[in-house]
């Protein structure tokens, strides 16, 4: 595992920090299930990750690594059953929760899918749980392009061999571990010589400049690492296990046309609408307060990297003010103060700060993202989808829905574009968000109040 990986499969010593992504499909007919076992099987062979366990050691001087499971079996990860209750999107997002809440299996692979048929408008729904140790939100996107076809008709591919399975003994996973630690020394020592030499010359080309950017950089890394227990949300304080999933469901083109009228993007159109939705429900509830914490994950993946597996994100978590009722100057101000997150020079020491606390004891690194996560008022993703229509299996897939992880918040609210539709995931914390009814209708409305901005 990379250092960031294995810090979010380490942390999970605490329940509440888990960092289980859950999707869901919603599909025009049930899938056919031969051809849906062929594109898993085609799946796990083209990303071998979804084909491996982790194996850890508690007394090696390396992360844990990924290990292809020699007992893999595709019958325990992907379950068929039959809708319940009113048979809708309510019901099968009822039917998620509890399979969300359920920690993973550790030996085996960290995902599990069930097929939902039976719908009563005759389709039928795919939930996908993963383990955010595989991947983040985007790459899980790319993860599905692997899975899923352009045609409903689509020619079945070839079957590629499977991954080799190897198990490693008690020597070998001490040798492993030296040599993973070998060469990340020996890749930092070839790295040194030219980062000294450029730091050196910068300095004596710009003693104060160098000192100052130092300076800040510190500065920015407490930022990144300070406690902050307490969540800023006056009533969103409970915590517990449990989950309750909704939706909300927009045009696409309607809110890029809100963003774009107060020359932003639509990511400042979902953090203003977040802002907005949040405002209206501590308002109804009559504790009206001025800010939240929220964290939002930054994309740091390169576009040049082919591989869909692992974390490529650094966490920014800052205040996101509830107090700007004008919905293009709250668009603007928010826009502001995300350029200046992305602009922290922490952030690109995420890997270096997480090979620091993995060396720590696993009780202490989880007490200290225990501090700082538990204070998140909101998690905030943004995932871009696919664009065009997606099949499964010969079943078209309607609408999708990510549901992120809390880790420690009140509230996920992530985003996922899909065709020309904005699909929200909603996964509250029912002890943080007592009336989750209340809670939805106050997002929504937050979002109308962002798409009345666009043009007319």
């Amino acid at each position: 595992m990379t250092d960031s990986d294995a810090l979010m499969w380490t942390i999970e010593k605490d329940p509440l920090l888990r960092s289980t992504i859950t999707a869901v499909m919603m599909l025009d007919a049930p899938p056919d299930e031969k051809r849906l076992r062929h594109l898993l099987e085609r799946g796990t062979r083209l990303v071998p990750r979804m084909r491996q366990r982790v194996r850890g050691n508690p007394y090696s001087i390396a992360p844990p690594r990924w290990e292809v499971d020699p007992n893999f079996d595709l019958d325990y990860h992907l379950r068929w059953v039959r809708a319940v209750g009113d048979r809708d999107l309510r019901s099968v997002l009822d039917m998620a929760q509890p399979m969300a809440m359920q920690g993973f299996d550790r030996a085996r692979p960290l995902w599990e899918t069930m097929v939902v048929s039976d719908l009563a408008d005759g389709g039928a729904a795919l939930i996908m749980k993963i383990h955010h140790a595989i991947t983040d939100g985007v790459g899980a996107v790319q993860i599905a392009l692997v899975l899923f076809e352009l045609e409903r008709d689509a020619a079945l591919e070839e079957m590629p061999d499977a991954p080799a399975a190897e198990v490693l003994g008690q020597v070998s996973r001490f040798v492993d571990a030296f040599q993973h630690e070998q060469r990340r020394g020996l890749g930092i020592a070839k790295r040194l010589p030219s980062v000294a030499a450029a730091a050196a010359s910068a300095a004596l080309a710009d003693p104060l400049g160098s000192a100052k950017r130092l300076s800040e950089t510190a500065s920015s890394v407490a930022r990144l690492a300070a406690p902050a227990a307490d969540p800023l949300s006056p009533i969103m304080k409970g915590r517990s296990l449990s989950m309750h999933f909704d939706t909300v469901s927009l045009s696409l083109p309607e809110a890029k046309a809100a963003a774009k009228a107060a020359g932003g993007r639509l990511n400042d159109a979902f953090l203003a609408a977040t802002a907005a939705g949040l405002r209206r429900y501590h308002e109804e509830l009559g504790h009206p307060t001025d800010h939240v914490r929220i964290s939002m994950p930054i994309n740091i993946r390169d576009a040049s990297d082919p591989e869909q597996t692992g974390n490529h994100f650094a966490p920014a978590r800052f205040p996101l003010p509830l107090d700007l009722r004008e919905p293009q100057a709250a668009m603007a101000a928010i826009s502001e103060l995300v350029r200046a997150e992305r602009a922290e020079p922490a952030l690109a020491l995420v890997d270096p700060l997480a090979v620091v606390l993995n060396r720590l004891p696993t009780s202490v690194t989880t007490g200290l993202f225990g501090a700082a996560l538990r204070g998140i008022d909101v998690v905030a993703s943004n995932v871009p989808g696919a664009p065009f229509q997606l099949f499964t299996a010969g079943a078209s897939i309607r609408s999708m829905f990510a549901l992120g992880p809390m880790a420690g918040s009140a509230v996920n609210v992530t985003l996922l574009s899909y065709l020309d539709e904005v699909h929200i995931g909603i996964n509250l914390d029912p002890a943080a968000v007592t009336e989750p009814d209340r809670f939805v209708a106050a997002y929504r409305a937050g979002w109308d109040e962002i798409l009345a901005a666009g043009p007319a």
